[in-house]
């Protein structure tokens, strides 16, 4: 087995026994298709597929949930569920083949799931060569959310940014740790607010730090260049889940993942050409849509009908909040100065067909809280070179302006149709903050006032802090970062950042920032607003 190579097993399991049950799924319980009579045992490992990477779940909703993994080859994913540890009262589902055109990737999606359960699932994979050889299980969990009248609480989890600054997995320092603190705090589900991989930033072996101490990556063949085929951008998803820590973090939440920018390279837009040396395939278009179908195949995500490779997507979990997971990288316009008098397709971010989704999606929620998970800030004052701009803010404290149009026409439509109890989460920045908005303070003044909660990097350089664009008058109510930080601090020295949100139906919204050790860094209370 290669260094750094996961095992087959999860961290935690929900069998009666993990050999036991890894004997009886292997051997005489596993029928071709889990159908019919019991074929012999294959007793050689070398024979079994493999389940190398751990299994994943995602976009748990309304009594559904999709489930990931990989194989070793080709074979057919095979799924099993129950609401009993002891998998009593199994559920059996056969799933897809995961062969080569999906990157040895598959993924179910389980119907029919009870509401306000914990769910223990398991996986197998049997070879399409021979039904006898089916790999080891692996196996996991994950809550469904309360049904009507439920009632409950439910906890989200939220950070950004993984493996970027050529701060990899390095096992002597602990790995990825910010996803075992995530996983200590025990959430319900998981939001990953994009830069998933850094596809625009090759791993070498050792890098020397500050204190005279050395980082030592872990590397592979994907991770030695940027990103451009198919298998490359596969290959940084891929080495995410080498990390012990993500994989046990996967086996327990549920996650609602979106992408930035760094699934692909770094400030990307819709037809921008490049002058990187280090790419031979210069067309951005060409590795976005690569880029993109690496990200359908190892992210948990349940395809919109009618356009299977859309991310943008509203989860609702029970009567206590609802996820509204947006894309600001598809539609945008290019990076510009983004003064535009006007909007229009030049200073788009969300773009038309997105933006209205998004106001009818909200406007249609019954959720206490609706939460719009935002690959990019509102506020925050984000460059791209000497004179264009990355994010919504332009620098411009006056009017809005650019991009900023389709925010100020979002805020005033919610404002104008009483949809309350809106946050913003987001990442990108690489530090943690919390950010205030109101009118009182704007040059737009036609919205309420709301909440904007930044958190990341779990493992990549922090960075920051951003200088704040007043024009819907943000203040900082928190900092994560100490004053004159040097840039790209890497994980060892602990400036790692997770959110959590704490929902009471029709209650208050409590509000932290952890460190990368889970030490909660600031804590706030949201009242809701009454009608």
């Amino acid at each position: 087995m290669a260094p750094g190579r996961p095992t087959s097993q999860s961290r935690r399991t929900f069998l009666l026994g993990s050999a036991r049950a890894g004997a009886a799924l292997a051997g005489a319980s596993a029928a071709p298709r889990w159908l019919g009579a019991a074929p012999a045992i294959v007793r050689a490992d070398a024979a079994r597929p493999k389940a190398e990477y751990g299994a994943a779940v995602g976009d748990v909703t309304g009594g559904r949930a999709v489930v990931w993994s990989h194989c070793d080859r080709p074979a057919r994913m095979l799924v099993e569920w129950s609401t009993r540890e002891s998998f009593a009262d199994t559920r059996r589902v056969p799933g897809p083949v995961a062969s080569g055109e999906t990157g040895f990737t598959a993924q179910v999606d389980l119907q029919g799931l009870p509401a306000g359960q914990r769910i223990a699932y398991r996986v197998v994979f049997e070879d399409l060569r021979d039904a006898r050889a089916v790999s080891l299980p692996v196996t996991g969990s994950f809550r469904t959310p309360p049904g009507p009248g439920g009632g409950g609480c439910a906890r989200l989890a939220f950070t950004a940014d993984t493996c970027g600054q050529g701060w990899g997995i390095d096992e002597a320092r602990g790995g990825f740790r910010t996803y075992e603190s995530m996983r200590l705090a025990r959430p319900d589900l998981l939001v990953h607010l994009g830069d998933t991989i850094y596809g625009d930033n090759p791993l070498v072996p050792e890098r020397a730090l500050d204190d005279g101490s050395v980082w030592r990556n872990l590397v592979t063949p994907a991770k030695s260049k940027v990103a451009e085929t198919l298998d490359e951008f596969r290959g940084n998803h891929l080495y995410n889940r080498l990390d012990r820590h993500l994989r046990a973090l996967e086996s327990e939440v549920s996650q609602i993942v979106i992408w930035d920018d760094h699934e692909v390279l770094n400030n990307w837009y819709p037809g921008l050409r490049l002058e990187d040396e280090r790419y031979t395939e210069r067309d951005v278009s060409v590795l976005a849509a690569r880029a993109r179908q690496a990200f359908l195949e190892h992210v948990p995500l349940r395809p919109s009908p009618g356009d299977p490779g859309r991310i943008y997507r509203a989860l609702p979990f029970g009567e206590s909040l609802e996820v509204f997971a947006i894309d600001m990288r598809t539609a945008r316009g290019a990076n510009s100065p983004n003064r535009q008098p006007a909007p229009g397709p030049d200073a788009a971010i969300l773009g038309a067909a997105q933006f209205e989704w998004l106001k009818a999606s909200l406007v249609a929620s019954r959720a206490a809280w609706k939460v719009v998970a935002s690959d990019m800030p509102i506020g925050l004052v984000v460059r791209d070179g000497e004179s264009d701009f990355e994010a919504v803010a332009n620098g411009d404290d006056g009017a809005p302006l650019g991009r900023e149009h389709e925010l100020a026409s979002l805020l005033s439509f919610l404002k104008a149709h009483a949809v309350r109890n809106v946050v913003w989460i987001t990442g990108d920045v690489h530090y943690a903050a919390v950010h205030h908005y109101h009118p009182e303070r704007a040059r737009f003044r036609d919205f309420r006032p709301f909440h904007e909660i930044v958190a990341g990097p779990a493992h990549a350089g922090t960075f920051g802090p951003a200088a704040l664009d007043a024009t819907f008058g943000p203040e900082v109510r928190f900092l994560g970062i100490p004053a004159g930080m040097k840039p790209n601090r890497p994980p060892s020295e602990g400036l790692q950042f997770f959110g959590l949100l704490d929902v009471a139906a029709g209650g208050v919204l409590r509000a932290e920032i952890r460190n990368r050790d889970g030490a909660t860094l600031h804590s706030l209370e949201i009242e809701p607003e009454r009608r």
